[in-house]
């Protein structure tokens, strides 16, 4: 497993997180959770149906992650 492996296994792990978090802490309403929740389920099941959907199912996950941070946090979060 590479970097890419490595990268999308914690996009996976890091989107339900997320989105519970945001949920217990009220910083996102029910409305906001379903929409994230179907964009994430649109991702994981819909984009490898595609011709070449599968290439982006990381990149794709990543995408709604980052704007579940700055929905969630309302700033970019530091590493390290």
């Amino acid at each position: 497993m590479g970097s890419i492996g490595v990268a999308g296994w914690i996009a996976q792990l890091a989107f339900p997180c997320l989105l519970v978090w945001g949920w217990l802490s009220g910083e996102l309403g029910t409305k906001a959770v379903t929409i994230f929740a179907l964009l994430g389920i649109a991702v994981w099941l819909g984009l490898p149906r595609l011709p070449n959907g599968g290439n982006f199912v990381t990149s794709a996950l990543a995408l709604v992650d980052v704007a579940l941070v700055f929905a969630v946090f309302k700033r970019d979060i530091r590493i390290g």
